[in-house]
């Protein structure tokens, strides 16, 4: 079949690496692709990927057998529903399924209409009004800009101060959520929801700040490693029963059924698993870490098939430019990808072909995926393969998967 991938970051890429894998894929194709996917196939370049319209008529002309979109913002722009009226298959949910992620306050409602185990919240839409809640509560505060915001909009703060700034610099944009902390260990749960039913994807744990230790900003991710050992037994059934079925059940009851990947993060609090968020399509980087661990085909799990695992252990470190998340510097030119040998996988996110060189063009530039019999070997192997790679400015963590141990 001929597969068009929509999407240009370190996901997609994974995904197309798995796609390409596949002996039903005959071509690949990527709107608009990174210079890692073009290593695999054709890219198309000049159409925006959350133009609906513009992206259901190339599928059309191409004579696309599937369509696969891997970010969430095309997806919030409604591409899946502008290619299905083609009659073209599509994995991915449509718009107001993916008001899920697009909304946080959407996504509230949805978990407290269908039960799902998450902390409280509320919604402000004006800062006398953030204001007020931020000072009835004790803290720490977990403020979250309503709409997508790539993984930039959330800050967990013990300043009251701080916590009032966050919402105040959010809310020209929409709504913001003010919610509940929770304290633990995280994990992310990941389920492919087709029209056989949902079915989980291995777990995988991110590390979401910036420094080593779990200290500096927020990112989109620093890091992540698979299998997750310290999880309690029977987590993610648990998880597929209190959280996946009963959101899915409700959203078809709601008119909204959904097709596609569903992202659940989860704190493992005292109290047993409470969701901290939903995504609509894989998670970043844990697609570059679970999907080296899946055996079978990709295409026949997007078709429902229920997937099967590897025993290897898998260890992603993403290398980003200087300055991220807020102010990266781009530019510089990246040296050393052909250096990294076979025992390493290297997936673009941030980068541009310039003539004959790959260059720093985002925030989260490269990720790194070692694999191994054990986390500690994956993480030897990834971290070994980081080193060949260079740049000014290269910023990564050092301490990926080492709790695993």
């Amino acid at each position: 079949m001929k597969v068009l991938l929509v999407g240009s970051g370190g996901r997609e890429h994974a995904i197309g690496w798995k796609l390409a894998s596949s002996p039903r894929v005959r071509e690949l194709v990527s709107l608009p692709g990174n210079p890692g996917l073009a290593g695999l196939g054709p890219v198309i370049e000049g159409i925006d990927p959350t133009d609906a319209g513009a992206v259901a008529a190339m599928a059309a002309a191409q004579g696309f057998d599937l369509v696969v979109v891997g970010p969430e913002a095309p997806l919030a722009a409604g591409v899946t529903d502008a290619i299905s009226r083609y009659g073209i298959p599509v994995f991915g949910p449509t718009r107001a399924a993916a008001k899920l992620e697009s909304s946080k306050s959407h996504a509230k409602d949805v978990m407290l209409r269908a039960r799902v185990p998450t902390g409280w919240a509320v919604t402000v839409t004006d800062l006398d009004e953030a204001r007020r809640h931020v000072e009835s509560s004790d803290g720490p505060f977990v403020v979250k800009a309503d709409g997508l915001a790539a993984g930039k909009g959330v800050l967990v703060t013990d300043s009251r101060a701080d916590a009032v700034a966050w919402a105040e610099r959010w809310l020209p944009s929409g709504p913001v959520v003010i919610e509940e902390y929770l304290e633990g260990p995280e994990v992310s749960v990941f389920a492919v929801c087709t029209d056989a039913g949902a079915r989980p994807l291995e777990p995988a744990r991110d590390h979401k700040r910036l420094g080593d230790g779990d200290t500096g900003p927020n990112t989109g991710g620093m890091g992540a490693y698979s299998p997750v050992s310290d999880l309690p037994e029977g987590l993610v059934d648990d998880v597929m029963r209190r959280v996946i079925e009963p959101t899915l059940a409700l959203m078809a009851e709601d008119g909204t059924p959904f097709r596609g990947f569903l992202y659940a993060g989860l704190i493992l609090t005292a109290d047993g698993p409470k969701v901290l968020e939903f995504n609509v399509r894989l998670g970043d980087p844990e697609t570059q870490t679970v999907l080296p661990r899946l055996a079978n085909d990709l295409v026949d799990v997007l078709e429902g098939a229920e997937p099967e695992w590897s025993d290897v252990a898998t260890v992603t470190v993403v290398l980003a430019a200087r300055g991220y998340p807020e102010s990266p510097e781009t530019g510089a030119e990246i040296r050393g990808l052909d250096a990294v040998g076979d025992d390493a996988l290297v997936f673009h996110a941030g980068t541009r072909r310039e003539g004959g060189k790959v260059v720093v063009a985002g925030g989260r530039v490269l990720a790194v995926v070692g694999s191994g019999a054990s986390i500690a070997g994956a993480r030897e192997r990834a971290y070994a393969a980081a080193d060949r790679i260079s740049w000014p400015g290269k910023v990564f963590r050092t301490d990926i998967g080492l709790r695993a141990d």
